[in-house]
């Protein structure tokens, strides 16, 4: 059984981030990226990252990730193979059991992030793969001067229906409020762009299509159905916590999120959550990034310690 001072859960920023500051106070240090190949979560497929701090014409995730994850590969770092799939407490650390076997470490910061939710509606399901998508940047180009519907109203809907437009025709936004969430920023651009059609007060009911999508069926304020042809389906109604192998450990609350002090301690001894997953996070890279930072300090501390304060 490998052992590590600090074991890193998660490959996106926050865990990146934890990883990067774990290693550079000397601590023996192991990342699991997960099922990705290379770190960065959602981030990586984000065209353009434009609040991230010190790139002021916004930045690829496809290019800030990698660079992160060099950083800190080369503060040493160790990323390993396999998923987190169930901690246990033991001789006053912990066993994280993977996909790939078991690791023991002396402290555990678990920053798994979160999934997109699917649309749970007639087709979605089936069609996955096949026109409905949650990558606007992987997925886009393959609708060239086509129309598409976007699901969606908060930050990474908008981000996404503003990416679509470098290659669609048109987009429509299906939003089932009165009005947009998200940055003001983005708002501004989406309502002001010539290329999107904002259908707010819609509600997506069906995704039509034999192979492959061909159009979408919503039902729109006041009860009426309405069918639009479109080539694709871009979802980002939210995100899910990947934090069901904690559930006999911690209390979650109702959205399945970690509630944790400003430490980012979770009252169990050595046991630590940082990113998407905790309870109150912002969800954005830089507060992700921030709570791993946090996370990897109070880590530290702890080891020499052997306490939580």
């Amino acid at each position: 059984m490998s052992g590590f001072e600090v074991l890193v859960a998660g490959g996106g920023m926050a865990g990146l981030t934890a990883g990067l500051f774990s290693a550079r106070n000397g601590r023996k240090t192991g990342l699991l990226l997960g099922d990705e190949v290379a770190g960065g979560g959602h981030l990586i497929s984000v065209g353009r990252i434009e609040d991230f701090p010190g790139f002021p014409e916004g930045v690829p995730g496809y290019d800030l990730c990698p660079m992160l994850q060099e950083q800190a590969l080369n503060a040493g770092v160790e990323c390993l193979p396999g998923s987190l799939e169930k901690i246990t407490q033991s001789d006053g650390g912990w066993v994280a059991s993977t996909g790939a076997g078991e690791i023991q470490a002396s402290a555990v910061i678990v920053a798994t992030g979160s999934e997109a939710r699917r649309l749970d509606v007639p087709g979605a399901d089936r069609l996955h793969g096949r026109g409905v998508s949650d990558c606007a940047t992987c997925d886009g180009p393959l609708h060239r001067g086509k129309t598409v519907a976007v699901v969606g109203g908060g930050d990474s809907a908008l981000l996404e229906v503003l990416e679509l437009t470098n290659h669609v025709e048109r987009v429509l936004l299906f939003h089932r409020g009165r009005e947009l969430g998200g940055q003001h920023t983005y708002r501004t651009r989406v309502l002001e762009h010539p290329a999107i059609e904002v259908r707010a007060e819609s509600v997506v009911e069906e995704v039509l299509g034999d192979e492959v999508v061909g159009a979408v069926r919503t039902r729109v304020a006041g009860g009426e159905v309405v069918e639009d042809a479109v080539a694709g389906v871009f979802v980002y109604i939210g995100l899910r916590p990947r934090t069901d192998f904690l559930r006999e450990l911690l209390t979650l609350d109702d959205d399945g999120r970690v509630a944790t002090d400003g430490g980012m301690r979770t009252g169990l001894p050595g046991l630590f959550a940082a990113g998407d997953i905790r309870a109150d996070s912002a969800s954005q890279a830089i507060t992700a990034a921030g709570d791993g930072a946090t996370a990897a300090l109070a880590a530290h501390r702890y080891l020499d310690r052997g306490e939580d304060d």
